[in-house]
């Protein structure tokens, strides 16, 4: 019986957990992020891959420097040498610029100028509210005033039998 108890509450908590709302988030950003990646790696092989072909060769990974001579593949297969590959490196940052660029300019730009709008429309319609409050208050402040003056000119004043506060 203790046990049922404890598979119940284990699977009630990781529900829960799954439920979170910042679960959620990260699990669409994890989708997202897929989205944009083949997007990028399409950008890069279509695009960039080419013009850099125009000076070189359109695979960036071939750009290598062999630091150990000497350098390629020995008569059983096995490659010899020590080589640095910074083109695969070049390529790897290239992605990594133009994934943050996608998601700087497609989604968090646009994002914080929308929500800079909500938050001065907001501020506005707060502004206009309290004008109005200031407003509404010096109407009272002089309805006040018109009555005080005019029982001040009527020469005596009102008796009232309520306990409430006088004008």
């Amino acid at each position: 019986m203790v046990s049922e108890k404890k598979k119940v509450s284990v699977l009630a908590g990781f529900k829960a957990f799954l439920m979170r709302g910042n679960v959620v988030d990260l699990a669409v950003a994890v989708v997202i992020g897929a989205a944009f990646t083949n997007i990028v790696n399409s950008v890069v092989k279509g695009l960039i891959s080419p013009v850099i072909g125009l000076v070189g060769t359109q695979s960036l990974d071939a750009y290598k420097s062999c630091i150990k001579d000497p350098c390629g593949v020995g008569a059983d297969g096995k490659p010899t040498g020590v080589e640095l590959l910074w083109g695969s490196v070049l390529n790897a940052a290239l992605t990594f610029l133009i994934t943050a660029a996608v998601v700087y300019f497609l989604m968090v730009l646009p994002m914080s100028k929308y929500l800079a709008r909500q938050e001065a429309r907001r501020k506005a319609k707060e502004g206009v509210q309290e004008t109005m409050e200031i407003t509404e208050l010096e109407v009272l402040k002089e309805i006040r005033d018109a009555l005080v003056a005019q029982r001040g000119a009527g020469g005596g004043q009102v008796q009232s039998d309520s306990p409430g506060p006088r004008l």
